[in-house]
């Protein structure tokens, strides 16, 4: 028997493997938050230390790889086994069953709690940007900064970047195992197929450095991204495949990588590096990083870094992880105002994640609970 729990299928059994991979959803939504809270108290100027800050937002795409991993596997099961293609009426409902409740309740108390406080430029604070904020359509915009972004909800470019790769993905696992595989298992052909793709991001972002054809928000579009949900698809065909990871191996290289990424190599402390070549830097180091910090936990490792994945305490932050993601910067302005009575840019990081995370666990857990898909046994 599985269970189908929050989008992906889990064994009944409460398994090492499956624990693992709910668990590094915590280190991901953990990180997103150190990472806000060193920008909120000014630290991302701080020289190297000030990078390494910036780099923590690693955690982003290690939701995306994560993505890319357990969305891609029920086509890639279907082509395994023989079996039939997943239904999309069914894949369109979980995801948005998934993201949404909780979302627009995020989305609706931002705004209800914006116009009562005021906390500098706020363009998004209008009823167009309410709609496109709901809607996740804010980013297709020109000068997305000053048009639709919204105090309290910046970090949401990346749950739009999430969802329009919910849109492609059934036409890119069309293409990919149907198109290009004739839905003949032939993992040589579809990891070269997907390296292929990963072509993409480079090439977009080459498009938007040098040329003026779309609006600048296009950097914060899927293209720039599909490079890390590709990086999670590899691992479903290596997994597939059988093949295992050690944590011992992949662990340190991964950490080696990020330090790397740390240096002006990646560019400036900023989401969108300004320069061509760093963000090509970025984007392809990110994906490394967070694909090697999932395989151990994808592929089969049972050693330490699985088991402390695993634990309670990591599986049971890594449920209300996405409920984390939505609700802590609204929490942190309240944590630095009201709490810690700091202005931006000012107080101790350590300080604001702390207070941050002991006002969001428990609204995140709320909404949890009050928004979760309900465990279907199938």
């Amino acid at each position: 028997m599985t269970v189908e729990l929050r989008g992906s299928v889990q064994r009944a059994d409460g398994g090492m493997r499956v624990a693992s991979l709910t668990g590094i959803r915590a280190v991901a939504a953990l990180l997103v938050v150190v990472t806000h809270a060193a920008y909120t108290t000014g630290k991302y100027t701080h020289g190297y230390a000030g990078l390494v800050y910036s780099r923590l937002e690693i955690g982003v795409p290690i939701f995306f790889v994560l993505s890319g991993f357990l969305l891609f596997r029920p086509w890639v099961r279907a082509v395994v086994t023989g079996g039939p293609s997943p239904s999309l009426r069914r894949y369109a409902w979980h995801r948005v069953r998934r993201i949404m409740p909780a979302y627009v309740v995020t989305v609706l108390g931002a705004f209800a709690l914006y116009h009562f406080h005021e906390a500098g430029p706020n363009p998004g604070h209008t009823w167009i940007g309410l709609l496109r904020n709901l809607t996740l359509t804010q980013l297709y915009t020109d000068n997305y900064d000053y048009g639709y972004l919204h105090q309290g909800l910046t970090q949401m470019w990346s749950l739009a970047v999430e969802v329009s790769f919910y849109v492609v993905l059934p036409a890119l696992s069309y293409f990919l195992l149907v198109s290009v595989g004739r839905r003949a298992w032939r993992p040589g052909l579809l990891l070269t197929s997907i390296a292929v793709l990963g072509l993409i991001s480079p090439a977009w972002l080459l498009l938007v450095h040098n040329t003026d054809l779309l609006p600048n928000g296009a950097r914060l579009w899927l293209p720039t991204y599909l490079l890390w949900f590709l990086a999670g698809m590899v691992l479903t065909v290596l997994q597939a495949m059988g093949v295992r990871c050690n944590a011992f191996v992949v662990l340190p290289i991964a950490v080696f990588s990020f330090f790397i990424a740390a240096t002006p190599i990646a560019g400036e402390p900023t989401t969108s590096p300004t320069g061509l070549a760093q963000a090509i830097v970025k984007t392809v180091f990110y994906a490394a990083i967070a694909a090697l910090l999932l395989a151990p936990a994808a592929l089969g490792d049972d050693g330490w870094y699985t088991r402390f994945l695993g634990s309670r305490p990591m599986v049971w932050l890594g449920e209300i992880s996405y409920e984390i993601f939505l609700v802590h910067l609204v929490l942190m302005e309240i944590a630095m105002t009201f709490v810690l009575h700091k202005q931006v840019y000012t107080g101790s990081t350590t300080g604001l994640f702390v207070v941050t995370m002991a006002l969001t666990v428990p609204v995140a857990w709320l909404l949890h609970r009050f928004t979760r898909v309900r465990p279907t046994t199938r």
